[in-house]
């Protein structure tokens, strides 16, 4: 069973698999709702995913016509998005409390990139905090 919570706790859910390949997601509106460069996203089948705490906390943006973002009304955490109609639901992997033992495939929208990102670059990398001064 994957797991996942909202920032501040008050909104969780399951997941029993993933139904698709975990993607980066370059688009404008995955970006702005967002507040980064990408976000990480896999397909989950509505039949695999269940609310188990806050659901009443939720709250609802329709990013773009029939496409509904919903995130916890607290802490402002983005944790899926749906299409009325759709087989599947589509899960913010950066809310996950569990490994969703899968590996990301690939980048989409990468149209959309903005012009400081440049994700396949190396780069210094810290575990913990910022970097060293020098």
């Amino acid at each position: 069973m994957i797991k996942g919570s909202c920032h501040c706790g008050a909104v969780a859910f399951s997941v029993r698999q993933l139904s698709g390949p975990i993607v980066h997601c370059h688009c404008a509106t995955c970006r702005k709702t967002h507040s980064a460069p990408f976000a990480t996203t896999a397909r989950v089948d509505r039949a695999d995913f269940a609310w188990t705490k806050g659901e009443d906390t939720l709250r609802h943006y329709e990013s773009s016509p029939g496409k509904t973002r919903h995130f916890c009304g607290n802490c402002g955490a983005h944790l899926m998005a749906e299409r009325q109609g759709q087989a599947h639901v589509i899960l913010r992997l950066g809310v996950l409390d569990t490994d969703p033992g899968a590996r990301p495939s690939l980048h989409i929208w990468t149209s959309n990139d903005v012009g400081w990102l440049d994700y396949q670059a190396d780069a210094p990398a810290w575990p913990e905090g910022e970097a060293p001064s020098s």
